[in-house]
Order: C-alpha cells, then sequence, then structure tokens
C-alpha cells in the first residue's frame, strides 16, 4: 500500500494468541459501547495484541463529506498514523471508537492522528451532527491476526445511528393533547407589503429550546429564534439584502429559492462566528422556500433552518385577510433514521403540531380569505384542504389555476415538498371550518388547524 512503512510482523502462538482473540473481543465491545453511550472513551484495545514496534502511516483526504480512503488496512500490532487533510469546503474532524480524536480541521487544513497500536477492526466517523448519518465514516481493519473475525464483530455490534446528535431521547408527541392555558400560536396574518423596493434584513442564525407540540420542547436550529424563520415580502423587481450571522455552534448558510443566481459564494456553509451578505434581485412572482443550505440539508431543514419569502404576483387583488401557513415535519431528536423513512413524530402548520386546532385563525362570514401556502418538506408533499370551504381562485408554483369567474372551484392545493402557492375561499355562514393537509396520516400527525368564523 502506498504511503505505508516498512513493518515487522511477530504473530502469536498457541494458548497467547487465544487469550489475545477473547481480549480483542472484548475490549473493542467495550471501546464501542462507552463511545455510543457518551462516555469517556478507551483505548484498552490497543493492549489485546503485542506491538510489532513498527508504524504504518496512511494519507487519507476528506472530499465531498467522505474520507478517502475509508478503509484502512493495517498489520495487527503495528501503531497506525493517519494524516488527515480536509480538502472540503467545510469543517470537519475524524473520531476513533478508541477515543483518539483530531478536533475539528478547517478547510483546507492538515492534521495527524497517532490512533495508537492497532489490535482489530476500529471504526471512525465525523463527530459533527448529521455527518456520520450522511456517510462520514472510515473503518480500520487488520491483516496477519486470527482475532480480526472477533474484534469484527465486537466492534460493528453497535449502530451508528445517533452518535453525537442532540437530545436523541425517546419521547413522543400526542398530537391531541391541549398546549398549556398560556400557549401563544404563532401570528399566521400577512403583514401588508410595503412600499420599499430595496428589502434589508438581518438572519442570525441561534440554536433554541422551543417547544414543538404540548410538553414538548426540543432544541433547534433556527433563523431569528423561530422556526419557520421570519417571513419575507416583495414585489417582482425589488432586490432583497440578506445578513446572515452564524451565531449557532455548527456551520450553516442559506439558499433563497426566490433569486436566480450561482450558488457557490452567497449559498455556501460559514463557520460559527462567520457571516455573509446575499443580494438578489425578486424577478418571479411566487411564495419561495429558504432553507439551510448546508448538508446533510435534510438534517437542517428537518431541525428548523427554512423559511418563506412571498413575491407578490403583479396586479394582486386585494382581500379581507391574509394567512401563511408553513407545512413541516418534525423529528424528535433529529432522527435521521426516520427522515430516511418519511416517518415524522408529527407534522405542522408554523412549526407546532396542531396549534391553530387550539388557537383557531379567525374569519368573518363573507370575507374573501388568502391562504399562502408552502411545504417545506423536507420529504413530505402538502394537500391543503379546508372543510366546508371551496377555492375559487387558485395560485401554485407561479401560475394561476383557478380564477373566481371560472365555473369549476377547487377543493385542495396539492404541493410537493419546496412548492407553494394560495387559495383564495369566501365563508359562507358562520362556523369552525377545520383545514388539513389531506394525507390523512399527516392531519393526525398535526398538519390540521380550524378557521373559526362569525356572523
Amino acid at each position: 500500500m502506498k504511503g505505508l512503512s516498512e513493518k515487522r510482523s511477530g504473530p502469536l502462538g498457541g494458548v497467547a494468541a487465544g487469550v489475545a482473540l477473547v481480549l480483542v473481543a472484548v475490549l473493542a465491545g467495550i471501546a464501542a459501547q462507552r463511545v455510543a453511550d457518551g462516555g469517556p472513551a478507551t483505548t484498552e484495545v490497543a493492549a489485546a495484541v503485542t506491538p510489532t514496534g513498527s508504524t504504518t502511516t496512511v494519507k487519507v483526504s476528506i472530499v465531498e463529506m467522505r474520507y478517502q480512503p475509508s478503509v484502512i488496512s493495517v498489520p495487527a500490532g503495528d501503531r497506525l498514523v493517519i494524516e488527515l487533510t480536509n480538502s472540503d469546503q467545510r469543517r470537519h474532524d475524524l473520531v476513533l471508537a478508541t477515543g483518539q480524536k483530531t478536533g475539528p480541521v478547517g478547510a483546507g487544513a492538515e492534521v495527524t492522528l497517532d490512533a495508537g497500536v492497532i489490535g482489530g477492526a476500529v471504526d471512525g466517523w465525523c463527530s459533527l451532527p448529521g455527518h456520520r448519518q450522511a456517510g462520514m465514516t472510515l473503518t480500520i481493519t487488520t491483516t496477519g491476526s486470527g482475532a480480526q473475525a472477533a474484534a469484527d464483530h465486537a466492534q460493528h455490534g453497535s449502530s451508528a445511528e445517533g452518535h453525537g446528535e442532540h437530545d436523541a431521547a425517546p419521547r413522543s408527541i400526542d398530537t391531541m393533547a391541549a398546549p398549556s392555558a398560556d400557549f401563544r400560536a404563532r401570528d399566521a396574518a400577512l403583514p401588508a407589503a410595503s412600499g420599499e423596493r430595496v428589502h434589508r434584513h438581518v438572519l442570525r442564525v441561534k440554536e433554541v429550546e422551543v417547544e414543538i407540540a404540548p410538553n414538548v420542547r426540543q432544541v433547534m436550529w433556527t433563523y431569528n429564534g423561530t422556526a419557520p424563520g421570519p417571513v419575507l415580502r416583495g414585489k417582482v423587481g425589488d432586490v432583497f439584502e440578506i445578513e446572515l450571522h452564524n451565531d449557532g455552534s455548527v456551520d450553516h448558510g442559506v439558499d433563497f429559492h426566490a433569486g436566480a443566481l450561482a450558488p457557490d459564494g452567497p449559498m455556501r456553509p460559514i463557520e460559527p462566528g462567520e457571516s455573509l451578505t446575499y443580494r438578489f434581485t425578486a424577478t418571479k412572482a411566487g411564495i419561495w422556500m429558504y432553507h439551510c443550505s448546508t448538508m446533510p440539508m435534510m438534517l437542517h431543514i428537518a431541525n428548523g433552518m427554512y423559511g418563506a419569502v412571498i413575491v407578490d404576483p403583479p396586479d394582486l387583488p386585494a382581500v379581507d385577510r391574509e394567512y401563511v401557513l408553513v407545512q413541516s415535519e418534525l423529528y424528535l431528536g433529529g432522527d435521521q433514521a426516520k427522515m430516511r423513512a418519511e416517518n415524522p413524530d408529527a407534522m405542522a402548520f408554523n412549526g407546532y403540531a396542531a396549534q391553530y386546532a387550539h388557537r383557531p385563525l379567525t374569519a368573518k362570514a363573507g370575507e374573501r380569505v388568502r391562504f399562502w401556502l408552502l411545504d417545506v418538506g423536507p420529504n413530505r408533499s402538502g394537500a391543503f384542504h379546508v372543510v366546508g370551504a371551496q377555492f375559487d381562485r387558485v395560485y401554485a408554483e407561479g401560475a394561476y389555476r383557478l380564477q373566481p369567474d371560472d365555473p369549476g372551484g377547487s377543493q385542495v392545493l396539492p404541493l410537493a415538498p419546496a412548492e407553494g402557492g394560495f387559495v383564495e375561499t369566501v365563508f359562507p355562514e358562520a362556523g369552525h371550518y377545520p383545514f388539513v393537509s389531506h394525507a390523512m396520516v399527516d392531519a393526525e400527525r398535526g398538519a390540521r388547524g380550524i378557521v373559526e368564523v362569525t356572523g
């Protein structure tokens, strides 16, 4: 193997070999379990073999969230030195199940990690949130030792899911439970458009603990402390100038679908303490998603880093009330296995499961009400429906599908992840009108609310 130093093997024999095999299996299992539990790691696996006195040096590069090579083969008993170069554009690290770790390695930086004497298979991974689950793993294997199979079995017996993640305690969400008496739902009313043609906003990445359902709190990654982030609004031709400040603990970025420009600069991830300016012109109308552009995007979006930009269509008619509802998925503990399975713990409009079922939106009979809808996913589609109402104006993804003078009507606005639009209706009489995602499993998970209409 290129880059390996010369080595001298000294195979164990007889009873000593059998004892070493058992020790490797047991100690490797202990090391993996301690790391999985978040307790102190151990390097005791190094003592399970007779050191050869030789050193194996391997060069490893990080490219596009992968270790290259991702498998390292080392003669049993050799000391392993890893020369790690971060050729990615983001900060990473390398943590070994035996306890050694590099600490954060910035883009373009090089570090050396002494992995100690290798007596069996050892797992390695990036400990930044979501990186291990996204595939940033490395495996060290051994040659020339009968202990390898037992060590492999012991070392790989622990799950790769959940390590390094925040708040992974098993819990559940009861979307039928009522919030506390002092709970205040997010104001869904859309502010009127301003007459400004240049919109300057500051977005600060904040990690905050928020309530996402009755009696359930979770640390979320947010823009300006809320999930969704602030709703921005303008007209075609307006300029948006966004200052992004990363006040979090890991790298984050932002991608505005409302702008068309090369993503290389403004959408790049920035480290904690850094900032950038993102400037774009709104050339097309619609309700557009913005979200964190950092990989794995699924985790960053699901954990709260999303929002809406509304660019009014030209000559948009006035209405009596306007609401904006952002549909999203909630995953307890940032569980990426559930994300990949599209099995959320709850669904929400505007970041809290079923909040408008307990704090209804309001309207008056005969008023024209416009509902702006955006599905931010990250995975599941939406199907917005208001029970007891019919839509006579429907706008989706930049085009009108229905106008009040048309003879037909509409019962649902279907939206794939990242799609958006609006519907309008006139409530015929006083009453309570439920609204749901008509994917019933998601309505039961919390994608529901009520419009309370008075006479």
